[in-house]
């Protein structure tokens, strides 16, 4: 079972995923958009949008440097201070992620107006952000000095599926709820292009941080439906 979740799931999700990308690009750029927020629901969308942002934004920053200098991370966490210090910050970047998902998914699925323009591939999305936050936070919780273990079995493994050469033993034995954690974050990736989350692939992170809310009028394929909506 290790074997096909991450050793042949990987490159399946990951074709998936690139494929799925360049067809809808080709097909449908123009729905490459969050098309998210409707334009009389500011506060509201402040509380979610801001903390799940940039709390995401950040958990993954940390995700990737890990991956790129795991050394770096194990040389930091040798001092104990250091090791509170980024085990702390990173639990508490996730708790703000989930506080700003669970925002923007309780307006979305409670606001007539927002529920309009929702889809089954939103829930679909938001159920799969729950999981892969809330198994982060277990992770963090249940098995401390995650960034740890992350450095020294998830990026040899991550690094094995880059080179073609993939060796399920650095995952093999590490927790159910952090095999759950790493499987979901493949699923989610493999699924980016058929939802709104498409639009990570075109944007400008930092501009995008920045930039005021956009207000579209947009409409429905048959003509019949038309929206002004506002997002990122």
């Amino acid at each position: 079972m290790n074997n096909l979740l991450f050793g042949v799931m990987p490159y399946v999700l990951l074709v998936l995923g690139i494929t799925g990308a360049i067809y809808r690009y080709n097909s449908n750029r123009f729905t490459w958009s969050s098309q998210s927020s409707q334009f009389l629901e500011n506060r509201q969308l402040f509380f979610g949008s801001f903390p799940w942002h940039y709390g995401i934004i950040l958990v993954l920053l940390g995700h990737t440097i890990g991956f790129l200098t795991p050394s770096s991370i194990l040389s930091w966490n040798s001092t104990p201070i250091r090791l509170y210090i980024l085990e702390i910050s990173g639990l508490a970047l996730a708790i703000l992620a989930l506080f700003g998902l669970l925002a923007l998914g309780y307006r979305r699925l409670t606001n007539n107006r927002v529920k309009a323009l929702t889809t089954s591939w939103d829930v679909l999305v938001l159920i799969i952000l729950l999981i892969q936050i809330v198994t982060g936070i277990g992770n963090a919780i249940l098995y401390r000095w995650g960034s740890n273990w992350y450095a020294a079995s998830a990026v040899p493994w991550l690094r094995s599926i880059v080179t073609l050469s993939p060796n399920v033993d650095y995952v093999a034995y590490l927790p159910i709820i952090t095999k759950v954690h790493i499987f979901n974050a493949m699923v989610f990736f493999g699924l980016i292009p058929f939802t709104r989350l498409a639009h990570f692939f075109v944007i400008n992170i930092y501009k995008y941080l920045w930039r005021p809310w956009q207000v579209v009028r947009w409409y429905s394929r048959d003509g019949q439906t038309e929206n002004i909506v506002q997002y990122k």
